[in-house]
């Protein structure tokens, strides 16, 4: 079938990409894109950062025009319009204009959906208020920007400690606002493992960031002036904004009135090449649902980033083409003040939970060579499925290189490629950017140092219920004096650097087992091979040591041997 008219329902990212796409594959097809507010395409992503002034223009965050898509690609933009219904079988969606009230139709040979997402509201009191606020639209942000520019409030509480969320809390404490943060989990940041929050948790703390973990929104109410905000902890906390930052929700309800398939995480249902369960109507961005590649399962990812990928493709498959969208790995980033924070495929917590045996290994190497001025410790957690060796997932925690190398993470779980592959990369080196090995090259390393059968890893968490459970082993730290004196050892350890321990061996008990630790890792890996080449049968060591080790009131003193 020739396609003479397409309309797109829906700008900004999925929308936008769709209709720019589809120009460049045909000349002559009409396109008409609705977009229910005043802007075709603006910078979600970018929103938190124009609040506080980090970005300072407001145009600065409008990607694109209607006036320049009508100029550019000759597509019909028209704002302020809401389309209401599809009829499938007429071929025409039913338009509201959102200024005059009117109705209008629009005929379509094919038909693309990208109207987005919505704001998780929580069913609770209080949600209506003036000074309760969401951050989804550019809309959004204006009605923020003035009501901090106009009320001038010292105080936020922002539910939610999720990207978003997080996002806010950095630029309204960077506007000067007491800030507060209420998330009904026990960490920050859900998509981590717990340890690998605990590091988003502290550098917040050190940042002045008030933490109501483990907390849910009860309520809001206005009292005596001002606003409060209730706990299910029975906590209240004065505030002059609450941003809600909970999640978004797909947009389905153009699908679901027009009896389109929904998928089992409540998205638009298509198949790799946006396709709906309609030939001829096609779906992108935050209202479908999409692949996880490491899993093979339905997924929503709605982020900016999949949505331009997704809208490309609908454009052009629209029109005949077969590009394929095959699936995300869930890679996301973040900036927490002085921290980046980034993960990509499964964490340790997703895999158990797909019925993976998890492997977790860590490192933190510097983020360039040592000798070079500047260098940072970047923290990487993998997991890996424990027989394989495959990738299933990556975090990485840092102030600088988290962005280069939780995409090279990502690329290689993409491609299915085992933890000791890595070793196999030809990376970037030049001591301003990376060292001689790669923290990525390091990762590999310590996993080909396992499946070779050179050391056996415990993790925080596994020693942790050792202890609780009072199991029998001997618990060995192996850093030098001083170390001691800057953080004291874990409880009941037996204290024997590293440079020692070939000489006291007589003090250990090669049928025990025994757990090295020293600051992060590598020493006592070392150690570990000198006890297995020795007779010692049961050796572990903890990986990441101390630095990895997120449990407060542990430190005890320690026998001395030195």
């Amino acid at each position: 079938m020739k396609v003479r008219k397409l309309v797109i329902v829906g700008g900004v990212a999925g929308g936008a990409s769709a209709a720019a796409k589809a120009r460049r594959c045909s000349e002559e097809v009409e396109i008409i894109m609705y977009e229910k507010g005043p802007d075709i395409s603006y910078a979600n992503c970018g929103l938190p950062y124009y609040l506080s002034g980090v970005i300072k223009k407001r145009e600065d965050l409008l990607i694109t025009s209607a006036e320049f898509f009508r100029r550019r690609f000759q597509v019909d933009a028209r704002t302020g319009r809401e389309v209401i219904q599809i009829d499938r079988n007429s071929k025409k969606v039913i338009v509201k204009n959102l200024n005059t009230g009117q109705m209008e139709e629009e005929s379509y040979d094919r038909l693309i959906l990208a109207p987005g997402s919505h704001p998780i509201v929580p069913p609770v009191p209080g949600m209506d208020l003036p000074f309760v606020f969401y951050l989804k639209t550019l809309e959004d942000t204006d009605r923020i920007f003035s009501y901090l520019q106009n009320k001038n409030p010292r105080r936020a509480v922002v539910i939610g400690g999720g990207l978003i969320g997080i996002e806010a809390v950095e630029n309204l404490a960077l506007k000067g606002l007491e800030t507060t943060v209420v998330e009904l989990a026990p960490q920050l940041l859900t998509f981590l493992d717990w340890e690998m929050a605990e590091r988003v948790r502290w550098h917040m703390h050190q940042k002045g960031i008030n933490l109501c973990l483990s907390q849910g929104l009860q309520s809001v109410h206005e009292q005596n002036g001002q606003g409060l905000v209730r706990t299910d902890k029975g906590g209240e906390i004065p505030t002059d904004l609450v941003l809600v930052a909970i999640g978004v929700r797909p947009n389905v309800d153009l699908a679901l009135n027009a009896d389109l398939e929904l998928g089992v995480t409540g998205g638009i249902k298509v198949n790799e090449f946006m396709q709906t369960s309609d030939p001829d109507i096609f779906a992108a961005g935050d209202c479908i649902e999409t692949m996880n590649v490491v899993t093979g399962k339905p997924v929503l990812t709605p982020m900016g980033s999949a949505a331009n990928k997704e809208g490309r493709a609908a454009g052009a498959n629209a029109l005949g083409r077969r590009i394929a969208v095959q699936g995300f790995t869930g890679t996301v980033i973040v900036k927490v003040f002085d921290l980046t924070v980034a993960k990509t495929g499964l964490s340790e917590r997703e895999a158990i939970a797909e019925g993976y045996s998890p492997l977790a290994l860590y490192v933190q190497p510097g983020h360039h060579a040592g000798y070079y001025p500047g260098s940072k410790p970047v923290n990487i957690k993998t997991v890996t499925e424990r027989e394989s060796g495959r990738l299933l997932g990556a975090q990485v925690i840092g102030e600088e290189g988290v962005d280069k190398r939780v995409d090279v993470f990502a690329t290689a779980i993409y491609h299915q490629m085992r933890l000791e592959d890595l070793l196999q990369l030809d990376l970037a080196y030049a001591p301003p950017y990376s060292a001689a090995r790669d923290p990525v090259i390091i990762a590999g390393a310590v996993g080909q140092n396992y499946y070779q059968g050179d050391w056996d890893p415990i993790s925080p968490h596994e020693l942790k219920a050792k202890m609780d459970a009072g199991e029998s082993f001997v618990l060995v730290d192996v850093r030098t004096r001083l170390e001691l004196q800057e953080r004291g050892p874990l409880p009941g350890a037996l204290h024997i650097p590293i440079d020692l321990l070939r000489r006291q061996l007589q003090k250990l008990d090669p049928e025990k087992e025994t757990i090295l630790y020293c600051a992060q890792g590598f020493r006592s890996y070392f150690g570990n091979r000198i006890l297995a080449m020795r007779g010692f049968k049961r050796v572990k060591t903890l990986s990441g040591g101390m630095d990895n080790w997120m449990y407060e009131g542990e430190s005890a003193a320690a026998q001395a041997t030195d």
